[in-house]
């Protein structure tokens, strides 16, 4: 059977599993003792914080651009959509058109996904190359896409308030589209392959401390942040861009876990 490899196999092969996505169909191979490809040291160490409006922002001030993949096809994707659930039930999984139409919207996904894999396999090779310690805050994105609970109204019986669930989706959609667990999950895995290190810190308070790295004064108060994007603190007037300002206490957390180990 010919297949298209992209890459040699290294290791020991475990298992083979064969699985398909729409027309195409894909060997899934898991390999044992891969040998380790350690890259050169580089004497660098860097903090990032992960976004919706920047998929990330390092500590010396970078920002990478989110591609937003989901919300660029969202017009071709509501159209198929449209068009598949136009079919009549009694009809469905019957006719060549609804079968093709189904086809169209699972192809759509499919290159979906594969360009946000592709983005975050670049994304966290460069990272990767250029740095020794890559520090990240500990996120639980299961917790942070989860819909509000309903508030009941304690004035009227049966009634509910309004939970801000509508505003709460388009954060949550913006969140998926990033995919950050699965970034990170990939940056792990090639940190550990290049003999890199990453570090996971507690994320509390990281967006509204003035950094002391920045030349700030390590003042804590939720006040910092004026907007998203802006930072200011309210006891030294240190100002900068929020994102920054959380990746630089992000590696400066780092670095006190670094010295705990040491």
């Amino acid at each position: 059977m010919r297949v298209h490899q992209h890459r040699p196999v290294q290791g020991r092969v475990k298992t083979i599993s064969v699985k398909r996505e729409g027309k195409r169909w894909y060997a899934v191979l898991v390999c044992d003792q891969v040998p380790a490809q350690e890259l050169p040291p580089t004497g660098r160490s860097v903090g990032i914080d992960l976004g919706v409006t920047h998929f990330l922002t390092t500590s010396e001030g970078e920002h990478e651009a989110n591609p937003r993949f989901l919300a660029s096809a969202t017009e071709e994707l509501a159209a198929a959509q449209r068009h598949l659930a136009a079919f009549p039930r009694c009809t469905r999984q019957r006719t060549k058109r609804h079968r093709a139409a189904a086809r169209k919207v699972a192809k759509l996904h499919a290159k979906i996904r594969r360009q946000r894999l592709d983005f975050h396999h670049k994304t966290a090779r460069a990272l990767i190359t250029d740095h020794d310690v890559i520090a990240h805050e500990r996120l639980n994105t299961a917790g942070m896409t989860k819909s509000p609970a309903p508030k009941a109204d304690p004035g009227n019986d049966g009634a509910f308030l309004p939970n801000g669930a509508a505003a709460k989706a388009g954060l949550n959609r913006g969140i998926l589209d990033a995919g950050w667990g699965q970034f990170l999950g990939i940056l792990a895995n090639k940190a550990e392959s290049a003999g890199r290190r990453v570090i996971l810190v507690d994320p509390r308070n990281t967006s509204v401390t003035c950094p002391p790295s920045l030349g700030g004064c390590g003042h804590v108060d939720k006040s910092n942040r004026v907007t998203q994007a802006a930072f200011r603190c309210t006891a030294c007037g240190f100002a900068a861009n929020a994102d920054h300002v959380g990746a630089a206490n992000i590696l400066d957390r780092a670095g006190l876990a670094l010295c705990d180990v040491v």
